[in-house]
């Protein structure tokens, strides 16, 4: 624990080891960064008092392959980014967990109930009361704590901002009450739990874990009980290339439907064959039954499985190419996937709204641009929100000019690698 005097200084204006590695080298994202930390600290004083506090941070995450393959226990490959969600906390003593976030009024949760409350349905208060349940079930300690957030990974953005912020409480109860004990991946798994079972919103286990390990990893979901993670070392700096995911804007409100129904389709395709998901069939199993089961899970369903089983191969393929430094066909296999997003299981634009594609029209651009130099997919869950390019450095100006003039200033955000999941900032 420190001070907040000695936290200012540690900071220095961003000129440090620990904000270098987590936020880059150009001056300006480093004293950006600095003021965040800064005004949370004014902000915490303001609202709870001088005391010990802690400063920790949680990446968001960038999907690179394996386009909603997690849920069916494919594999996936993943990793952190620099925009990430930021906090100071300290006990207070009590069993109370008072969380005050930038833009966002106040909220409180009771730690002598960790029973799931209706009221708080799709509220962040909800994931707090969630992780707490399970962190008791865990046989991990829980207690009050006070927290001041700024969240800069921007909800809806398909950086998983809730995903981040799960891991963010995990990794502060870990820190505050367990010496720092908890695994992370074990932190993914009980943040995903809350997602599901206090949140209510169906999601797989990628986001969670990608925010929780940090770096560029590859998981193979296979038994999600225990999912299999493994670092990939590849310096994506090196190429020349830049990590470009634009905004495109839409609505995510009204779209639990569409997400829904992903797994559900690809899990009743799998259920004609006798299994629980589409890990446990075959390409060929799959078409083979086709023709029997069209009518009973429509044909969808089927586009969807095929999707399954050319994502979860390709991220094998993909994690290959990287290790033996051939950028080339990773970017075509980056395509290979976009396309199959958009054919197969078209999680490309909402079926109930197509006069709204922005994700559609982002892809059209990128294409214009990128084709024969780049890369582009969707990216995350789909029908809304955001998609990824990978661009050389010679096209990066045309391609941001050309996103941001039809989503406007800002929309595109130029990303890197960090190593550092969630946790303490170690200043």
């Amino acid at each position: 624990m420190a001070t907040s005097e000695n936290l200012i200084k540690k900071i220095n204006n961003g000129d440090n080891k620990a904000f270098r590695e987590l936020y880059g080298s150009d001056p300006a994202e480093l004293k950006r960064n600095a003021k965040r930390y800064t005004d949370m600290l004014k902000q915490f004083n303001s609202a709870f008092g001088s005391r010990d506090i802690e400063f920790f941070s949680s990446p968001g995450r960038t999907e690179i392959g394996g386009n909603h393959t997690d849920h069916n226990w494919g594999r996936v490959l993943a990793g952190a980014v620099n925009l990430d969600n930021v906090c100071v906390a300290g006990k207070n003593d009590s069993s109370v967990i008072h969380i005050l976030s930038e833009g966002y009024p106040r909220f409180d949760v009771d730690l002598s109930s960790l029973k799931p409350d209706k009221k708080e349905h799709l509220t962040s208060a909800a994931l707090v009361r969630g992780i707490c349940s399970r962190f008791t079930e865990s046989g991990y300690a829980i207690g009050g704590f006070d927290a001041c957030i700024d969240g800069g990974v921007p909800k809806g953005s398909g950086l998983s901002s809730s995903a981040s912020f799960e891991v963010l409480i995990g990794a502060i109860l870990s820190q505050l009450f367990n010496n720092g004990k908890v695994d992370p991946i074990q932190n993914a798994i009980i943040g995903q739990y809350s997602e599901n079972n206090y949140f209510g919103k169906p999601c797989g286990l990628m986001d969670q874990t990608a925010c929780a390990m940090g770096g560029l990893i590859t998981i193979d979901f296979k038994d999600p009980s225990k999912p299999v993670v493994k670092k990939v070392n590849f310096d994506f700096v090196a190429t020349g290339f830049s990590l470009v995911i634009t905004d495109t804007g839409g609505n995510h409100a009204d779209l639990n439907d569409e997400y829904a129904s992903l797994p559900s389709d690809m899990k009743a395709v799998a259920a004609e064959l006798g299994a629980k998901v589409l890990r446990q069939v075959t390409l060929e199993q799959i078409i083979d039954i086709a023709p029997k089961i069209r009518e009973k899970v429509g044909d969808r369903a089927i586009l969807r499985a095929i999707h399954f089983q050319g994502d979860n191969q390709r991220v094998v393929d993909q994690v290959a190419a990287l290790e033996r430094n051939d950028f080339k066909a990773f970017l075509g296999m980056v395509i290979e996937s976009g396309y199959s997003s958009y054919m197969y299981n078209q999680n490309i634009y909402p079926v109930n709204n197509v006069r709204e594609q922005g994700v559609s029209l982002a892809l059209a651009l990128s294409e214009i641009v990128l084709k024969g130099e780049g890369a582009w997919r969707v990216h995350g869950g789909g029908f809304a929100g955001t998609i990824q390019a990978f661009v050389p450095q010679k096209l990066l100006s045309k391609y941001i000019k050309t996103l941001e003039h039809v989503y406007g200033k800002g929309s595109c955000h130029n990303l890197f690698i960090r190593h550092q999941g969630a946790g303490k900032v170690e200043l």
